[in-house]
């Protein structure tokens, strides 16, 4: 699953406002992320056409199965690197910064591993 890493923040953006609002259109990625609407109206373009979602008549965003994977795998890893960081003692903000820049580049053995050291250590929840 080769996929460059802008493209997983803008499938991460679309999990994200779609939790949060329910409906997802490429002006809320805009808005979300504050890029231009050409960059985003490109994105959202090759994503369609890469098969990671799909836009209906009205323009409402979906991930397709393969986009959810991924925007999945890269939430998940933003919101434990970031609980992990302020448990270390880093502000949340910084955390947070950290963690996007993490997420896409730390391997799968290394991110298991800190996942289980965090667990174990009770720095973050079982369920996560």
């Amino acid at each position: 699953m080769n996929i460059h890493e802008s493209a997983e923040d803008y499938l991460e953006a679309i999990l994200i406002l779609k939790e949060r609002q329910g409906l997802v259109r490429s002006i809320d990625i805009v808005r979300e992320k504050n890029f231009s609407k050409p960059s985003v109206s490109i994105a959202m373009k090759r994503l369609r056409e890469n098969g990671y979602i799909e836009m209906d008549a009205e323009g409402y965003l979906s991930l397709l199965p393969s986009g959810m994977e991924i925007a999945q795998r890269i939430y998940t890893r933003h919101r434990l690197l970031s609980q992990f960081l302020q448990h270390l003692g880093v502000s949340e903000e910084t955390a947070a910064a950290d963690a996007c820049k993490i997420e896409h580049d730390i391997s799968v053995e290394s991110f298991e591993k800190i996942v289980a050291y965090a667990k174990q250590a009770g720095l973050i929840d079982e369920a996560d």
